[in-house]
């Protein structure tokens, strides 16, 4: 497999692991939006969230929980990050939470900055989603 976080995983490639559990391994970003920025990856290749175990799931959101006090004593607030596939803005093919410390300064901003605009939606648009999404 041509995955570089497996690469990683399996120490093909170098990084700067900060911990590992079972399941899971976290470690500097090598790319960083900010100083501090944390990915926080599975062991095991999977793609998408739900394409994970319940106890792969139960273990990386653990190890993202752990890590929160880490990052967040950086600058008091941290964007916790995830791209769920290709179309969600997920670059390399295999399930990562970003976890980045964020300032006043740093240029980024709330998520709705992400896009040009938000939608407007119909009443019957409305209860269509959430039909089609309520539990």
């Amino acid at each position: 497999m041509d995955c570089i976080f497996c690469k990683i995983i399996s120490k093909e490639i170098p990084a700067k692991i900060l911990h590992e559990t079972t399941n899971s391994i976290c470690f500097l970003d090598s790319f960083p939006l900010t100083k501090g920025h944390v990915l926080v990856i599975p062991k095991n290749h999977c793609e998408k969230i739900q394409d994970m175990t319940p106890a792969e799931n139960t273990d990386l959101f653990s190890l993202v929980h752990f890590m929160m006090s880490k990052v967040d004593s950086i600058t008091g607030s941290t964007l916790i990050a995830i791209h769920n596939g290709k179309e969600a803005g997920q670059e390399i093919p295999h399930t990562h939470v970003h976890l980045v410390p964020r300032n006043s300064s740093d240029s980024g901003g709330p998520i709705h900055s992400m896009f040009n605009s938000s939608i407007k939606l119909s009443d019957s648009e409305i209860e269509k989603y959430f039909n089609l999404l309520k539990i």
